[in-house]
């Protein structure tokens, strides 16, 4: 029976979509506890790890309670402190983004009885949630697989709450304790950085070129990761990984998607996916990819959770590379 503990938030959105419409739920490490939960199946209990706000605590009990491989002990009310988020789509992937209540940080304390889990997926979305220190306990304390999602580290908020990007200045004290890192191009322009940016420089590139990011691999790579995610929207992902001391470069295909209804959730729930497809061979890094796709893709076609299907049903879609009609509440 596997094991895995997702660390981040469950904020409170308020989204606008591209299409303009309006949608409340329960959002960012609900995504991937529940997209693991179905490709789980009966195989493996599922502990998202987290801080609520005491009037959110029972909704999000709610919104978990069909699952019943999705353990909630490890939800806490107890500091009445959780993420507040509002969300304004001004195209199919940029927004803007507010913050207005704040969970408390998770601690070593939180993770201390799940350090028998086989993967610590983490996926803040603002930089103080999972801090650096939570990770090395864990490293410290347990053989798990860790995968991390670069989107908290280079993203801080203002005292406006205006949701930010920012540099990973301290990029290469946390990547000794990760494993696996996933991102995409604007966060991986925002961790990798020159001695002195020209400020014309700063204001015209909002994303990594794709030529820079083979150097930008093998750096994180050197400096004890394992593998690095690149997510290129559409267009599928890099997974870059060292064999034999040389790195390794390897693009695959996304799972196309005819009709898109909402983005929000899609890397938390690709970082399900990758923490999924590790279980077995902890160096499954393309196959890991494949369902970290797959994921992502079931996520933007509905409003609901019931977007995501079962582990037969993700296979065949990979097989497919395609998917075919719509969710049921899409």
């Amino acid at each position: 029976m596997y094991k895995i503990a997702v660390l981040g938030p469950i904020p409170r959105d308020h989204i606008v979509t591209h299409h303009g419409e309006v949608i409340q739920k329960y959002g960012a490490a609900t995504h991937t506890a529940i997209a693991l939960s179905k490709l789980l199946g009966d195989q493996g209990v599922v502990y998202p790890v987290t801080h609520v706000r005491k009037v959110d605590y029972q909704g999000v009990l709610d919104v978990l309670a069909p699952y019943e491989n999705i353990n909630t002990d490890h939800i806490s009310a107890a500091s009445d402190q959780g993420d507040v988020i509002q969300l304004q789509f001004l195209d199919q992937n940029n927004r803007k983004e507010k913050q207005t209540a704040f969970m408390p940080p998770i601690t070593p304390e939180d993770v201390a009885p799940l350090l028998d889990c086989d993967v610590f997926v983490c996926v803040p979305v603002t930089d103080f949630e999972v801090p650096l220190e939570t990770l090395q306990y864990i490293k410290n304390n347990s053989e798990a697989t860790v995968v991390f999602d670069a989107h908290g580290p280079t993203t801080a908020l203002t005292h406006r709450g205006d949701r930010v990007t920012k540099f990973w200045v301290d990029r290469d004290r946390w990547l000794p304790y990760i494993d696996v890192l996933k991102m995409n191009l604007e966060e991986a322009n925002c961790s990798w950085f020159k001695n002195e940016y020209d400020l014309g420089e700063l204001a015209t590139h909002d994303a990594m070129s794709e030529s820079q990011l083979p150097e930008f691999a093998s750096h994180c790579l050197k400096q004890g990761l394992k593998s690095l995610y690149v997510t290129l929207d559409a267009r599928g992902v890099m997974v870059y990984s060292l064999k034999a001391g040389e790195l390794h470069a390897e693009h695959v295909a996304p799972v196309i998607v005819d009709h898109v209804v909402d983005t929000t959730g899609c890397g938390d729930s690709f970082a399900g996916g990758i923490a999924f497809g590790l279980l077995e061979e902890d160096t499954a890094y393309v196959k890991a990819a494949q369902y970290g796709n797959a994921m992502g893709a079931q996520r933007t076609q509905g409003k609901t959770f019931e977007v995501f299907r079962s582990l037969a049903e993700t296979d065949a879609m990979i097989v497919a590379g395609h998917i075919s009609g719509k969710s049921p509440k899409a």
